[in-house]
């Protein structure tokens, strides 16, 4: 744990007692500040009695005695409207932040050279501090990662200079974290995301650009607008940056991808550093992009070639991002269940040939039509879910498809199919283009039901 010795003796309020929202309480009270929890949930606020906090009613409290306000990063701060809680703030003029900031508070005073790696993007993040945090333990660093992904950054080992910290961050969090100052930024990607949370894309990608506004080193792809826009304020400025690109492997300056071959420009010199051919985890043009940010995170420990092309080989990937979850034969099993709307599903789309393409679900605005130029990949579909009659009629007279209500119909059927195809390899993938609530609570679940029974199939489905 990182205890928040920067309020100590400090009243603090706490609403939203979720994963991190509980270990920000405990990061509180174990730097000595005094806590007053609350959350709309009488589960959640039990659950923290249970941890020897005894929940404080904030609508009734008495906001002036208050020094700072946390806010859980899932409760609204500006859109649709402020929650009550931040009304309240307001109004007693008490700043409003999140965890990530105590993390920056704590880390100026107690280790203010550890390194600092913070990423974010629409899509993307995920693999790219995962795979980050790969690369530098395969380096040999000491390396603590969580925040938007995995750990609550509160809950990671102590702070000291020795470590390196990567940490994925959503834009709620980075819009609560107003000293936010990463010794590296990474910035993906902008596609309009959140936005009933954001009210717009300027005000979206605004708050992308404090991430890498404020950091030592910035690195920034420009293959599309927004952050291409974000780049340039950061050259014109000054400020040490990489421009990374996969749509443009003819840049001149900064890193690219020929081919399989991530390289770096300067000077019109290139030089080599890795080269992705035949690594599954890192298939396809967005994992390319996910790659090269990983390595440029890296700054010079990037120069040790052998050990980064050794690390990126190694990289397992992440559960239910085109996860490979078995093979029989020539057909492969891909897990894809994060792929809840249509340009994520894509990613998948374009990484492979010859699919037998499970979707469906709860489904996202604009359905599967964006994704009609990439329909002669796919053999035959396979709908479930609420999604299918919209699918239906989308796919009608463009690609084969059968009505398979269920996830487990859906996965027996392609199997079938596969087993039968004549290509070189191909693929049963669950992209499902949708969310996943009328079937499953969550898009894990939904990848783990695909991966449980695709281990029945391999197991007794007889395929050859």
């Amino acid at each position: 744990m990182i205890a928040a010795t920067t309020f100590a003796g400090k009243r603090v309020a706490l609403f939203g007692l979720g994963g991190s929202g509980l270990a920000t309480a405990h990061a509180l009270r174990a730097g000595g500040a005094d806590v007053s929890v609350w959350d709309d949930n009488l589960s959640a606020r039990e659950k923290a009695a249970a941890e020897g906090f005894a929940p404080v009613d904030l609508a009734q409290a008495d906001w002036s005695q208050f020094a700072s306000f946390v806010l859980s990063p899932g409760v609204p701060l500006t859109h649709p409207e402020p929650h009550w809680t931040v009304r309240h703030a307001q109004a007693a003029s008490v700043e409003i932040i999140g965890d990530v900031e105590i993390f920056c508070r704590e880390r100026r005073v107690h280790a203010p050279s550890a390194l600092f790696v913070a990423i974010t993007g629409t899509n993307g993040k995920s693999t790219t501090t995962a795979l980050t945090a790969h690369l530098f333990a395969a380096l040999g660093k000491d390396v603590q990662m969580g925040g938007n992904i995995g750990t609550p950054i509160l809950s990671l080992a102590p702070l000291s200079s020795e470590r390196v910290y990567v940490i994925e961050l959503s834009t709620f969090q980075i819009d609560l974290a107003p000293s936010l100052d990463p010794s590296v930024g990474v910035l993906l990607n902008l596609t309009p995301d959140h936005i009933d949370r954001h009210g717009t894309m300027a005000h979206y990608a605004a708050i992308k650009e404090r991430l890498v506004a404020a950091a030592d080193r910035a690195v920034i792809s420009v293959d599309d607008h927004h952050v291409r826009e974000i780049a340039e304020r950061r050259f014109a400025a000054g400020r040490e940056t990489i421009a990374m690109s996969v749509a443009h492997p003819a840049m001149a300056d900064g890193m690219v991808v020929q081919g399989t071959t991530i390289e770096h420009r300067s000077a019109r010199v290139s030089t080599p550093i890795a080269d992705l051919a035949g690594i599954a985890s890192l298939r396809g043009a967005h994992n390319a992009q996910n790659a090269m940010a990983a390595v440029a995170a890296l700054g010079d420990l990037a120069n040790d070639h052998a050990r980064v092309q050794a690390g990126l080989r190694s990289f397992p990937g992440l559960a239910h991002r085109m996860e490979n979850v078995g093979r029989r034969g020539r057909v492969l099993f891909v897990n894809d269940s994060k792929a809840t709307n249509a340009d994520a599903a894509e990613k998948a789309l374009l990484s492979f040939r010859d699919i037998f393409w499970i979707i469906g679900g709860k489904s996202k605005e604009g359905g599967i039509e964006p994704l009609r130029p990439l329909f002669s990949r796919v053999a035959k579909a396979y709908l479930i879910g609420a999604a299918s009659d919209d699918f239906a009629r989308t796919l009608d007279g463009a690609v084969s498809f059968e009505r398979c209500g269920t996830l487990d119909v859906a996965t027996r059927a392609a199997a079938r199919d596969a087993a039968q195809s004549q290509a070189a390899e191909p693929v049963v993938l669950l992209s499902p283009a949708c969310a996943s609530y009328d079937q499953f609570p969550n898009f894990e679940k939904r990848g783990d039901a695909f991966r449980a029974i695709v281990a029945d199939v391999l197991k007794n489905g007889g395929l050859s």
